[in-house]
């Protein structure tokens, strides 16, 4: 089969051909039809120090992707019963493989694991014809999830469990950072009633993808337009009730910390590549509740982003037009080329041919 694979310790990446895994006992075999490139897979290429440190190669890499199970292995509750496992079932797949042993996931946060390890990071991923993986990670798809949405459920549960942190009917809300994680969220915050939602970026070709997608009310480069002009354009007298901050730009939170209303709910998905100075004195008299989020809650929000988007035609199609550019597996190195540029919405594999 075909695999990209980072073959050994240093920069750069490899499309070979190797032999199919085999599923062991717990695990099942999917053959890939789509997968997503995710900045992981972009560090990984580079060979930057987190990378250095987590990976082991030789590996294949790829964590974003949907497909159809080929084979079930031993010790799988296999047949066609609810929550049974069978060979020909549509699937996505969580990312974060977990121990079951920690406090953390004996308690049902299994989210939190403090031995998570990672599909295409620690263990061979899906940018190739088959994986493996566990089949407790398994999330068997709805009819009316296309491979293309399938592929997206790795980012979108980011999105959907970061915008979810608030009560958003009727909010105003900010999200600095208009990257397809960025762009779904506001997606996401519209289907759940928001009022104003507003989306930040230095980047003009995102911000365009952001306003030609629909949900947000404005796209905006602050370095063009402030967003205290923003906010007096919509009327908003007080400052945003919510902020989602996708980008990890220390500017961005910033803007968040000088922009939100007394008591509004803060919640931090980017990572910054850096320490970086904040006003806390502001935090705290204004009184923010600020949480950092990480991954996807297992299961809770893949239901719920699974139920959002079974009920609402206009979600699915928007989370799809996220999607801006596909290439084949042969064409990898344009593929992370685009990713890098910035310029474009999200990019992935078509594995099926």
């Amino acid at each position: 089969m075909r695999a990209l694979m980072k073959t050994q310790a240093g920069p750069g990446l490899e499309l070979r051909e190797i032999p199919e895994p085999q599923p062991g006992t717990g695990e099942v075999k999917i053959r890939v039809m789509r997968a997503g490139l995710c900045g992981t897979d972009l560090h990984i290429l580079d060979w930057d120090p987190w990378a250095a440190e987590q990976l082991h190669p030789p590996m294949t890499i790829g964590h974003e992707f949907y497909g159809e199970i080929v084979e079930i292995g031993p010790g799988v509750t296999e047949g066609d019963g609810r929550d049974e496992l069978r060979v020909g079932l549509r699937v996505s797949v969580e990312g974060h493989v977990v121990c079951g042993r920690c406090r953390n996931c004996r308690s049902g946060r299994r989210h939190m694991c403090i031995r998570t390890n990672s599909i295409g990071v620690n263990r061979d991923g899906a940018f190739a014809d088959f994986v493996v993986v566990p089949a407790s990670n398994v999330w068997v798809q709805h009819e009316v999830i296309d491979p293309d949405l399938g592929a997206l459920f790795d980012p979108l549960g980011n999105a959907v469990h970061t915008a979810l942190q608030s009560e958003l009917g009727g909010n105003d809300v900010l999200i600095t950072g208009a990257g397809p994680i960025g762009i779904m969220a506001a997606s996401v915050v519209r289907h759940a009633g928001a009022r104003h939602i507003v989306i930040t970026d230095r980047s003009e070709t995102r911000l365009a993808l952001a306003r030609e997608i629909g949900a947000v009310t404005r796209a905006v480069d602050t370095r063009e337009t402030p967003l205290e002009q923003v906010r007096e354009d919509l009327g908003m007298t007080e400052g945003f009730d919510d902020a989602l901050e996708m980008s990890g730009a220390p500017g961005a939170f910033r803007d968040i910390v000088e922009n939100c209303t007394h008591g509004a709910e803060i919640a931090l998905l980017g990572i910054p590549s850096q320490e970086f100075g904040l006003d806390w004195g502001r935090v705290i008299t204004n009184m923010y509740t600020i949480r950092g989020i990480y991954g996807r809650k297992m299961f809770s929000t893949w239901y719920r982003m699974s139920f959002m988007l079974q009920s609402s035609q206009a979600l699915r199609d928007q989370v799809r037009a996220t999607i801006t550019h596909r290439f084949a597996p042969e064409e990898w190195e344009q593929a992370f080329e685009t990713a890098r540029s910035g310029q474009c919405g999200k990019v992935i594999f078509d594995w099926s041919n």
